[in-house]
């Protein structure tokens, strides 16, 4: 399985260890992460129409020293899965995805008809964060993944995905499952548990796989088998 995310850091968090999970449960998978900080709908958007070489390509996990357009990347191979996201800061905005994501999907089925369209719902920022109160102007975290959780699906069903990844949906189950710190800086995934998270659920929504056995283990922070535990019976419950 080929899969291209249009992204930013979030989506290089949610497939940091992608290739290497699906590896340790016998299935070839690769991924490429279309990568600028911070990068918006309307940046790829704007990205679309000037063909620039912005992008950073990273390749299963890691940086791989190239810079690809848009439109490079989704003609070098033939993708079968793509994904979309808003950057964080307006992710709770229903109204900063368009028009930029229905241009981006007809560009995006365009170059790779065949491809299935899916949308990475990204996550929200810690409880106490400068950044939830200043940024995103919520009071909680709870509050701003639902208000995040509504604009994903909004944008979703008016541009037909073929589905939604739920990492913020997944990062609020482990919260209420008793971990306590997925984020590294209050607002990106945590080196270890975070982005090992993520990277199940990726795997269990482009696989339909269980996570339950999958013996994946070497992590860039240390993870306890607790941990372990719980993110899998998080994501096998989603």
């Amino acid at each position: 399985m080929n899969v291209l995310a249009i992204g930013n850091s979030f989506s290089q968090d949610a497939t940091r260890y992608l290739h290497q999970i699906a590896e340790a449960d016998g299935v070839t998978l690769h991924v490429a992460n279309l990568y600028i900080g911070g990068c918006s709908l309307e940046r790829h958007y704007r990205n679309m129409l000037s063909a620039e070489r912005a992008y950073e390509l990273q390749y299963n996990g890691q940086l791989t020293g190239f810079k690809v357009s848009l439109q490079e990347a989704l003609l070098n191979r033939p993708w079968d899965v793509v994904t979309l996201q808003q950057a964080s800061p307006y992710s709770m905005d229903a109204d900063t995805y368009f028009p930029y994501i229905v241009d981006l999907y007809a560009f995006v089925k365009k170059c790779v008809p065949k491809a299935k369209i899916l949308i990475h719902q990204t996550w929200a920022y810690e409880d106490g964060s400068d950044r939830l109160y200043n940024v995103a102007h919520f009071d909680t975290a709870a509050d701003m993944f639902t208000a995040v959780e509504s604009a994903y699906a909004s944008a979703s069903s008016q541009i037909g995905a073929e589905g939604i990844i739920p990492s913020g949906k997944l990062f609020r189950s482990l919260l209420d499952n008793g971990i306590n710190q997925i984020h590294r800086d209050t607002y990106h995934a945590s080196y270890g548990l975070g982005r090992y998270a993520l990277g199940l659920l990726w795997y269990h929504c482009l696989t339909g796989n269980s996570v339950a056995d999958n013996d994946f283990r070497h992590f860039d922070a240390p993870i306890s088998d607790e941990q372990i535990r719980i993110a899998k019976k998080c994501v096998d419950s989603l």
